[in-house]
């Protein structure tokens, strides 16, 4: 709008003639467009400090946005079975020579992925359970991790109880608010030193949330007691009999367990009237120079 002053001006130049000398400014027709003889130094000038007087007046000025996050992640323990059961293949419709163990793998990696702002740490177990992984941001770290587990280093048999000890010992961080285990197991446990009454009861006085995936068919796993623990863990029991279900259940969990993030924007303003303003005074100083000092017409 400001803006629009300029055109004002020039028209003006054109059709607004000074009709008296008396008034105001008594060289305002020198000041405005006049004899084809002036000087061209003079004309520059003159309308180079109208032009930029007026963007000052129009008071331009840059925004910058700035993004203040705080990124309120979990800390989410992947717990894998990886006992001689998961050696079975035909479980990806898509691919029938993958073994259990290597869809598994492949789907907990995407899931990886996919959790950004959380710390993830991986354990599996047959008979004994063991830390494959740390808690790490470090999501390419962690997918190496993960493709580097082979079947049958921690045993044959099933240690489902013992493994959510050692996930649950991994997760005893006061500072962290928000913790996730997640189990998968196509078996039942067989090779635990701790009884079910002990487990249930870690699990039920802890903050950490459990779910628990049963893969396979109903047969192959304890789909009562893995309900049993989950509903403990105050989480939910999933059941996948191909890897297609498979997927599905981690994205939604990963739906389910959103992170949270508090997106505060800060809008700083920095005002550039100054520059066009002292131009268009420094070019009407020159001009007023030219013009009375010089003697320039």
């Amino acid at each position: 709008m400001v803006l629009g002053l300029i055109f004002l001006f020039v028209g003006c130049a054109y059709f607004c003639k000074a009709k008296s000398r008396r008034i105001y400014f008594p060289h305002l027709k020198r000041l405005m467009l006049g004899s084809v003889k002036r000087n061209s130094l003079l004309l520059i000038l003159k309308w180079l400090g109208i032009v930029l007087a007026i963007v000052a007046l129009a008071s331009p000025v840059v925004t910058k946005e700035y993004s203040n996050s705080k990124r309120h992640g979990r800390d989410i323990v992947l717990v894998i079975d990886s006992s001689e059961s998961m050696i079975q293949e035909g479980f990806d419709e898509a691919n029938l020579t993958k073994n259990k163990f290597t869809v598994v793998k492949d789907v907990a990696s995407d899931f990886a992925v996919k959790r950004q702002n959380d710390r993830v740490g991986l354990i599996t177990f047959a008979d004994i359970a063991f830390v494959a992984s740390p808690l790490t941001f470090d999501k390419k770290f962690l997918q190496q991790i993960i493709s580097l587990q082979r079947l049958g280093v921690a045993g044959k048999k099933t240690a489902i109880n013992d493994a959510l000890v050692h996930a649950y010992a991994m997760l005893d961080r006061p500072n962290v608010k928000s913790k996730v285990v997640i189990l998968l197991t196509d078996g039942i446990d067989n090779a635990s030193e701790i009884g079910e009454d002990e487990v249930k009861s870690l699990v039920s006085k802890s903050k950490i949330k459990l779910y628990t995936i049963g893969i396979g068919g109903k047969r192959d796993f304890d789909g009562a007691y893995l309900k049993r623990l989950a509903k403990a863990g105050k989480g939910e029991f999933f059941s996948a009999t191909n890897a297609k279900s498979l997927s599905k259940i981690y994205d939604n969990i990963n739906h389910l367990e959103v992170s949270k993030i508090d997106d505060k924007k800060i809008v700083q303003n920095t005002y550039l009237f100054v520059y066009p303003l002292f131009f268009s005074f420094l070019s009407l100083l020159f001009f007023i120079y030219f013009r009375t000092i010089k003697g320039l017409s």
